[in-house]
């Protein structure tokens, strides 16, 4: 029993190399964040939408988005777009609008729904389903193409 005394610069370099993987894995989550919020900056661009100092910031599984818009339909088309992403649970959005016109609905998709399904029960008429395809370009590139759990902006049309 007692005290032993070692040289401190030699040895097994154990605690070292689990420091090294402890800011490896820090770094690499960095990186991998960093590069789902360039991702989600791409998203939105491609959109082509009129949205000034966008700032996109990712906590865990909530996107966290703000900027400055003219229009309820270009946030709403940025809130969808963010939030209809897998592993995206929340959109937090902190999006200003300068002219807020009404605001339109969300609709969730069900199993066995279609566009025309969906219009007729917000407008009354199944025809107008164009109106909310186009409400959710470029979301969608084709009417039959919605899915269960997907969530959809239905205009108001009687602004």
């Amino acid at each position: 029993m007692g005290l032993f005394s070692f040289f401190k610069k030699a040895g097994s370099k154990a605690l070292v190399k689990e420091e090294e993987k402890a800011v490896e894995s820090s770094l690499a989550k960095d990186i991998a964040k960093k590069a789902k919020i360039s991702v989600f900056h791409s998203m939105v661009k491609s959109m082509n939408l009129n949205v000034e100092d966008l700032n996109i910031d990712l906590d865990d599984d909530v996107v966290i988005v703000s900027g400055t818009t003219d229009s309820h339909e270009t946030r709403e088309k940025i809130v969808l777009t963010l939030g209809n992403v897998e592993g995206i649970a929340t959109v937090d959005d902190r999006i200003n609008v300068v002219v807020p016109p009404p605001t339109s609905q969300f609709y969730t998709v069900q199993k066995g729904d279609s566009l025309s399904k969906i219009a007729k029960e917000f407008y009354g008429d199944p025809m107008m389903y164009k109106q909310i395809f186009e409400a959710n370009k470029p979301m969608l590139d084709h009417p039959d193409k919605i899915y269960p759990g997907q969530s959809l902006r239905i205009p108001n049309l009687t602004a």
